[in-house]
């Protein structure tokens, strides 16, 4: 039985994992016809109504009342989901799929380093030596071997990736200021509040004139689009990455995290995508780091990794 709840698990982890690497690739064809305010606003406002009916399921009505936590879950909200979507959806159209999930998967060793700054917990050196790994793996793949920050046509737009996996790494920490709520009320709650922000933003982006509102037969033929980044990578993939975690362990499970960009790349090369040397090297340096920088923690080599209950999208460690 255990064997088999094991084998469910990594299951679960791996779809996760799949149904986010491929996500980037989608997200970059929504975007030659979408903004990335509008596509971030379709995304979330469906994802937060399904989790909102999950929750009030699951817990029941009353949970669906924020309480005095509705300040706080506003903040992480508009930080995790309108931050890290918004953010995120601008640099995937100025870069590609595969930098943004290159980027995204250094989320683990970004937490790191806020825990480090914020929190006062200093890593090991071995963890360092890591994280400065995964970040010159980042460079390489980045700058595509030109050292020159001219001469790499998408830093500006990877860097707008990296602003985004920030603001879902301050979202991932700010669940620890709020112990009283289960991850599916947090994660339900927060997307809820950050689907508002979200609506917010693209409307006095709108108005701005930064983000016309999209022709509705462009937004129609985009549903395929739509639903996948909505409801499977908004919904179904962190519901299967809250109980895979639960069954393998946050230690086992963040490890699957780094099959997301093995799955971006693999998706770029079936779309017919030819990476150059310096993108393959630096990828396998990366992962390669975040591997030994995960193994480093869990041997006594750094602080723990955050147990990912408490969090939700991405990482635990993120939609």
């Amino acid at each position: 039985m255990m064997h088999d709840d094991r084998l469910r698990g990594t299951a679960m982890l791996t779809f996760t994992a799949l149904a986010w690497g491929a996500m980037f690739a989608i997200a970059k064809s929504a975007l030659t016809t979408i903004d990335a305010f509008h596509l971030s606003a379709f995304r979330y406002g469906p994802a937060a109504i399904a989790m909102l009916a999950i929750l009030a399921f699951v817990e029941g009505p009353r949970a669906l009342l924020p309480g005095r936590a509705a300040w706080r879950l506003w903040l992480f909200g508009s930080l995790g989901f309108a931050g890290f979507s918004i953010l995120g959806f601008l640099g995937i159209a100025g870069s590609t799929p595969e930098h943004a999930a290159i980027i995204v998967a250094l989320m683990p060793l970004l937490t790191t380093l806020m825990n480090w700054l914020l929190r006062g917990r200093r890593p090991s050196g071995a963890v360092l030596l890591t994280t400065l790994v995964a970040l010159a793996g980042v460079v390489l793949v980045v700058t595509r071997g030109r050292l020159q920050i001219e001469g790499a046509p998408t830093w500006h737009a990877d860097a707008m990736v990296l602003a985004g996996a920030t603001c879902w790494v301050a979202y991932t920490m700010g669940a620890a200021t709020l112990p009283g709520l289960s991850a599916l009320r947090y994660t339900a709650l927060s997307m809820a509040f950050g689907a508002l922000s979200i609506v917010a933003i693209t409307l006095a982006a709108a108005l701005a004139g930064f983000a016309p509102a999209p022709a509705w037969p462009h937004v129609e033929a985009l549903w395929h689009e739509i639903a996948y980044l909505s409801l499977v990578a908004g919904v179904l993939a962190v519901l299967a990455w809250n109980a895979g975690i639960a069954i393998v362990g946050s230690g086992n499970g963040v490890l699957f995290i780094n099959l997301v960009p093995v799955t971006a790349f693999a998706v770029g090369v079936a779309q017919g995508h030819r990476f150059g040397t310096a993108e393959v090297a630096g990828a396998s340096m990366t992962l390669a780091a975040l591997v030994a920088s995960n193994l480093a923690a869990r041997t006594g080599g750094g602080p723990p990794v955050p147990r990912p209950s408490r969090v939700a999208p991405a990482l635990r460690s993120c939609s």
